[in-house]
């Protein structure tokens, strides 16, 4: 499993248009191959910006399966005009869990 993490900087006073585009978004990435879960938080400090987690089976089901996809064109289409500055996406492979 591969967690991909992302701080999604928005445009300030363009967090409910972001959370209705991503309402919409969210099934493209969910019908992706190697897609295992979604989280998206907002951040309390700071209402503009939001953490993005997301688990995919493998790395290349994100880099370059929805990547690759029609799907991630129109994820792009919906969601990265409300970044500032565009986010730095990172993958992290797990070494402890606890629950």
């Amino acid at each position: 499993m591969v967690l991909e993490h992302a701080v999604l900087e928005v445009v300030p006073a363009q967090e409910t248009a972001f959370e209705e585009a991503f309402a919409a978004a969210k099934t493209l990435i969910s019908a992706a191959a190697g897609f295992r879960s979604l989280h998206l938080a907002r951040c309390v400090e700071n209402p503009n910006r939001y953490l993005l987690l997301v688990e995919w089976e493998q790395l290349e089901d994100h880099t370059i399966g929805f990547r690759g996809s029609a799907a991630y064109q129109e994820w792009r289409s919906l969601l990265h005009h409300f970044y500032d500055p565009f986010p730095t996406v990172e993958h992290y492979e797990s070494r402890v869990t606890i629950r």
